[in-house]
């Protein structure tokens, strides 16, 4: 699949197709946008739902649906909007920054199956010296990839908000918040938290 457009958050797209279980029944994309992520893990998972509680954005994800697609319009931290304890798979790229991290990740374990996967794309500020020099060597790829892109940069009417995280702040909350879990900061400005929750019964 050609993607329409790039940016920080497409970027990373690539790792979190790489993080769904083999054999995945049901995934779910958080905060889907436009539908495009969702489409991609149409073709890693027999059953996608894609949920966004823009009114726009899920007009724009249902002028492109696959058949085991599904676009819902709602609130993921709404426990009546999705079933719990059901997805083998999450992402959520760009979203948790939305809410409260401890809501937002809460709500997240909450919709995976047992032993599924969680696959979080997350933002965060700079804070400390080592902070800054990091996210000041990605600026240099950060505009080749734009020069060598091009062109649109992601759907309009998709909202946007800064963390009010630190990396160090976001590092620290994910370890405590689901232990076990692989945090990395990435070099365009996000880093990729990865969870898989424990069985039923498990340690």
């Amino acid at each position: 699949m050609t993607d329409p457009y790039w940016n920080h958050n497409v970027h990373y797209h690539p790792e979190v197709l790489a993080a769904v279980p083999d054999g995945c029944e049901a995934a779910l994309d958080i905060g889907c946008g436009d539908g495009l992520l969702a489409r991609k893990l149409a073709t890693k998972a027999a059953s996608v739902t894609g949920v966004d509680r823009s009114t726009e954005m899920i007009r724009q994800a249902r002028a492109q649906t696959p058949a085991n697609v599904t676009f819902l319009e709602g609130d993921y931290l709404d426990d009546t909007t999705l079933a719990e304890s059901k997805y083998d798979f999450v992402s959520a790229v760009a979203v948790v920054h939305h809410a409260r991290f401890d809501e937002a990740v809460g709500s997240l374990a909450r919709l995976l199956a047992p032993g599924g996967r969680l696959m979080i794309v997350g933002m965060a500020y700079n804070k400390t010296a080592l902070d800054w020099v990091i996210s000041g060597c990605g600026v240099p790829p950060s505009l080749l990839y734009r020069r060598l892109r091009g062109g649109k940069r992601g759907p309009s009417g998709m909202p946007v908000k800064d963390s009010s995280m630190s990396w160090g702040e976001a590092r620290r909350a994910a370890h405590r918040l689901l232990p076990g879990c692989e945090f990395r900061r990435r070099l365009l400005w996000r880093y990729t938290l990865v969870w898989d929750k424990p069985q039923e019964g498990g340690p």
